[in-house]
């Protein structure tokens, strides 16, 4: 297999696993998308930030982000609170149940990798977090970026 090759395999097996990953997002919580779950994880790791922090922070539109607030709020997910520092400013939050789903559903997924690559050696399991890490930091300018 040649370099061209290899990328295009690159790209069909990551559309593979976002495929995947959206389907077992909507099987966990079927109301909520796969981009749901990754602003409750942001929430939770954040400690509650302004829905246009998510959306900067995610490069996704404000529409979008303001349509996954609203279905995380009717859940009762998230819920907006007064900046202590600016009263103007609402900062979401995860709620109780928020904090709860969210654990079901990384523990779901900690569980599905574990059993997935139960039969990897560990240099190879080493060797693909090392890539999958090397390959999420490049931010797009040709240069590495945090997080």
């Amino acid at each position: 297999m040649d370099a061209g090759e290899a990328v295009e395999t690159i790209q069909r097996e990551m559309t593979v696993f976002a495929r995947r990953a959206r389907a077992s997002a909507g099987r966990l919580h079927p109301e909520l998308s796969l981009v749901s779950y990754t602003l409750l994880g942001h929430l939770e790791d954040s400690g509650g930030c302004r829905a246009t922090d998510l959306a900067a922070h995610y490069a996704l539109d404000k529409s979008t982000v303001s349509r996954q607030v609203t279905a995380l709020e009717r859940a009762g997910l998230i819920e907006r609170r007064q900046d202590r520092t600016d009263h103007r400013v609402q900062v979401l939050h995860l709620t109780d149940a928020g904090r709860s789903i969210l654990a079901q559903v990384t523990e779901s997924r900690r569980a599905a990798f574990r059993e997935r690559l139960a039969e990897w050696p560990d240099p190879d399991l080493e060797r693909f977090a090392e890539y999958l890490v090397r390959y999420n930091a490049w931010g797009g300018s040709g240069t590495p970026h945090a997080g």
